[in-house]
């Protein structure tokens, strides 16, 4: 069936995207904008295809690469949160850094056989017809994904620890006057971002195409960066968006299969220019708030009773 296979191609297309945002929002919730989700995302798909290729084991592969990211990450939080060091140049230097360091590291990788992560068949549930092969026969990455967004918006929204998380990215002065250990919290929330970009790097390497090629993220960390905006730094908007977005790189795929005449460049370009108008439409919405509040319109505020 022409749809389902669609569909599942769209589902492994849009999990590396949902696993680096998802990292990626956590950090920024903490108060560090991390621009090295690219080089971390590459370097976690050479050392999960190293390790798998050298032990034939796709899971040792998958912790590997997570491995990898999360501490290529702590690279990136000890010159930015110890040394200082300014974000943004800090995570364009990583990322061209983790291009340059995976391509020499697979260079005797490329074109070995690959060790593909197999599906999990969840009996009677994956014999639903449409729905069963979508939803319940999928790799350990899918699976994953739903399960750390789940557990990231439980975590920030419904935990006191996700409470100082957050308090630590609205407000770094107010929460180290209250004794809070900003640095420390902040090293984990890289560290975890790190680990995420891994985990989408070895999903390329292990499930999206089971082989390495150099510089096979392909441009995912800055759609990864792009999405957490989109999203408006809220988990679940991660995982709507994610599959947004991975319909309409597959899409970009299939219009050309069917001759459609829409130029590829354009549809590349659309999940950044769906970005830019939802910041302008938050930005206008913050503004119209603003412009409405009781101060603003020369009303005396009366708290709600």
């Amino acid at each position: 069936m022409i749809v389902e296979a669609i569909l599942l191609t769209v589902i492994t297309a849009s999990t590396p995207l949902v696993l680096a945002a998802i990292g990626e929002l956590v950090c920024e919730r903490a108060g560090v904008l991390n621009l090295g989700v690219e080089g971390m995302m590459v370097m976690g798909a050479v050392g999960a295809f190293a390790a798998a290729h050298a032990t034939g084991s796709p899971y040792v592969g998958m912790l590997a690469g997570l491995a990898t990211g999360a501490v290529f990450s702590l690279l990136f939080g000890f010159l930015t949160l110890t040394l200082v060091a300014n974000q943004v140049a800090t995570g364009l230097a990583l990322t061209i850094l983790g291009q340059g360091l995976s391509a020499m590291i697979g260079e005797n990788l490329v074109g070995r056989a690959g060790v593909k992560m197999p599906s999990f068949d969840i009996p009677v549930l994956s014999d639903i017809p449409f729905i069963g092969p979508l939803l319940f026969d999928q790799d350990l990455f899918f699976y994953l994904s739903i399960a750390i967004v789940a557990g990231t918006s439980w975590f920030l929204f419904k935990t006191r620890k996700g409470l100082v998380l957050r308090a630590v990215g609205d407000s770094h002065a107010s929460a180290h006057a209250l004794g809070i250990n900003v640095i420390g919290i902040r090293y984990l929330a890289v560290m975890f971002g790190g680990a995420c970009a891994g985990l989408a790097g070895a999903q390329l390497s292990l499930v999206y195409t089971p082989q390495w090629t150099e510089n096979m993220a392909a441009g995912r960390g800055w759609i990864a960066l792009a999405l957490v905006v989109f999203a408006s730094w809220r988990p679940w908007g991660v995982l709507l968006g994610g599959y947004l977005f991975g319909a309409v790189t597959i899409g970009q795929l299939h219009a050309q299969a069917f001759g459609i005449a829409i130029p590829s460049q354009f549809l590349s370009a659309l999940p950044y220019a769906v970005t830019i108008l939802v910041l302008v439409i938050i930005s206008q919405n913050r503004r119209m708030t603003l412009i409405n509040t009781p101060a603003a319109l020369g009303k005396p505020f009366v708290p709600d009773r």
